[in-house]
């Protein structure tokens, strides 16, 4: 039988840990609610038409292109898609059909009037299926609705384009861009730091490496496009410089 002296102890000693826990509670729930592992990282891609379609001419999103177009003077939506992560749900047989580059005939998605209209003109394949081909893709892994995702991507493509960094694309129409530069104009638009989380997409074209976009790294949440850049981790681009390219309707 315990005696009484054991119980009194027993008992300052629960009301102690009570107290302990009331005062550093908020702390260990803020250790205890931190996720395990790196937080959600997705990446916005980006075309620059004028050097994709100099690289790519024969491209079926580039029929139509000259260096007049609206496309040569802004950057254009490729995809956001989160990390190593594609065709979230998708069924096995529609997944095989998108790979296929058959796009037209995947399920069209249902967007607002105003959502398709900016998004026929952030991206000029769409009208060859490719918004399907990448909701199902991408955005499947990072959005609820078609709607939701293209919004999102819409609003950070504007705001990439009301920056310096476009600027820096049209000034430099038919001359060679660095990636310093590049990172340069990003810190000027987006913070410090943010040009650490960009990479040029290139190809080579002959002897000749062309500049066909980006990516950019950002954190997995709303907002705006200064903060979801400074969430991400800084990235290496294989890519440091090239032609930015004219390509003329082929």
């Amino acid at each position: 039988m315990k005696t009484q002296a054991a119980l009194t102890f027993k008992a300052a000693l629960s009301f102690l840990v009570l107290c302990l826990s009331f005062v550093l509670g908020p702390g260990l729930a803020s250790a205890q609610s931190v996720p395990a592992g790196k937080p959600v990282r997705e990446v916005l891609s980006i075309s620059w038409q004028p050097g994709y379609c100099a690289a790519r001419p024969k491209s079926r999103g580039c029929a139509d292109f000259s260096a007049t177009s609206p496309a040569a003077r802004q950057f254009s939506l490729v995809s956001l898609f989160q990390v190593r992560k594609s065709y979230c749900g998708i069924e096995a047989g529609l997944k095989q059909r998108a790979r296929k580059g058959k796009w037209t005939e995947l399920p069209d998605i249902v967007l607002a009037s105003g959502t398709k209209q900016r998004l026929l003109a952030a991206m000029p394949a769409a009208r060859l299926g490719l918004d399907r081909q990448q909701w199902l893709r991408s955005g499947s892994c990072v959005a609820a609705s078609a709607e939701a995702y293209y919004s999102r991507s819409l609003d950070l493509l504007d705001q990439l384009n009301a920056s310096p960094v476009r600027a820096l694309f049209t000034e430099k129409a038919s001359g060679t861009i660095k990636l310093a530069d590049v990172r340069a104009a990003f810190d000027k638009a987006f913070g410090a730091g943010a040009g650490e989380r960009v990479r040029l997409s290139c190809r080579k074209t002959g002897d000749k490496i062309v500049v066909i976009g980006l990516t950019i790294g950002i954190a997995g949440d709303d907002g705006k496009l200064s903060a979801l850049i400074g969430g991400a981790s800084p990235t290496k681009s294989r890519c440091i410089e090239g032609i930015t390219g004219v390509a003329q309707a082929g």
